[in-house]
């Protein structure tokens, strides 16, 4: 482990080393296992021991932040089976993508509290319809006092990881998400530096405005090496995810965030057949610009695996996911976004001192 990420790492919580290196985070809960953001899903990610529950949040129309990997509720709720919103259904562009389906914008919190979420990948994770159904979609400020609960049950601190989807799509709309999430994070004591929370966005220029509203610790996404931000090409900013990882481009970062959060192939490459190829150096040059790393995406299922660490010919079986951390945590990362918490942390406790 290098040392700078290590201090970096405790130096984000104001009580000393609270967060172990390397940090497990519940991607979007326990995701591997019970359909996402949903509080049976956090609630699984927390059970098992993960460090950060993380929730991403979209506005409805009446400016309630909500929990949802995308605005796009088609492949997470049963909207599709409500007659009553049929008429809903509609065509939209997102950040440059067009979607057919049915948006939380479009929606009351009243009318999306009349639904229930479900598995989004039903074909690789069949078990999971199991538990389609059972639950709603969270508010954020629900989650907010779930974890408040759980604090106290526990005798510690939560900690939440909170994302900002699509934040200059939604201003455009009039449904901006720093301010309304400033406030919560105000009222629930989430606000200062020293709080049990990272904000994460894709777009740089949300978390800088964030930083004009609260202390919270922030970390900046970061998609592949030839992908730009949505914010970057709506302000026709020619710079990419290759030169925000320069030094000049993490210095920059660090000047407003305490971390990046690249995709996993940032730090390793996949080579044309699909293995991991050789690391770079952005573990390292983000450490000497003081920032933490916490890449994402790890999952156990072979489909989502480098292709050396598949195992079997079903692309939903598991496989050799141990492999595939272990290479991943050998770079110095200081934590992984994991669908499988209790995987991701048994191969992290080999990492950590």
């Amino acid at each position: 482990r290098s040392a700078p990420g290590a201090a970096v790492a405790a130096g984000t919580s104001g009580r000393g080393h609270e967060l172990p290196v390397p940090t497990v985070i519940g991607h979007r809960g326990a995701s591997g296992y019970r359909p996402e953001h949903t509080l049976g899903s956090y609630q699984l990610a927390l059970d098992m021991g993960a460090d950060i529950v993380e929730q991403d949040l979209v506005p409805t129309k009446d400016g309630h932040l909500v929990c949802r990997h995308e605005n796009d509720i088609t492949a997470t709720t049963d909207v599709s089976a409500h007659p009553e919103f049929a008429d809903r259904k509609t065509t939209k562009t997102v950040d440059g993508t067009k979607l057919t389906g049915w948006f939380t914008e479009d929606f009351t919190l009243a009318e999306l509290k009349t639904l229930r979420a479900k598995e989004r990948i039903p074909g690789n994770r069949q078990r999971n319809t199991l538990y389609d159904g059972r639950w709603e979609v969270p508010t954020f400020e629900e989650v907010l006092q779930w974890a408040e609960r759980e604090g106290r049950k526990r005798g510690r601190r939560v900690w939440l990881y909170v994302e900002t989807k699509h934040p200059t799509y939604f201003r455009k709309l009039g449904l901006g998400l720093e301010e309304p999430l400033a406030k919560l994070l105000r009222r629930y004591g989430r606000h200062k530096k020293d709080a049990a929370l990272f904000l994460q966005s894709f777009e740089p220029s949300s978390i800088q405005r964030l930083r004009k509203l609260v202390g919270t610790p922030s970390v900046v996404l970061l998609s592949t090496m030839d992908s730009r931000p949505w914010d970057f090409v709506e302000a026709n900013d020619p710079r990419t995810v290759a030169d925000l990882v320069k030094p000049e481009g993490l210095k920059w970062i660090a000047s407003y965030a305490q971390g990046i959060g690249p995709d996993l192939s940032v730090i390793i490459p996949r080579t044309p057949d699909g293995k991991l190829g050789t690391p770079t150096s952005v573990v390292k040059d983000a450490h000497a610009a003081g920032l933490i790393l916490h890449p994402y995406t790890m999952r156990n299922e072979n489909t989502f695996l480098p292709a050396d660490f598949r195992r079997g010919t079903d692309p939903n079986a598991y496989g050799d996911a141990f492999g595939a951390f272990k290479a991943y945590f050998a770079t110095g990362i200081d934590g992984i976004f994991s669908d499988n918490a209790d995987t991701a942390l048994l191969a992290a406790a080999d990492f950590r001192k």
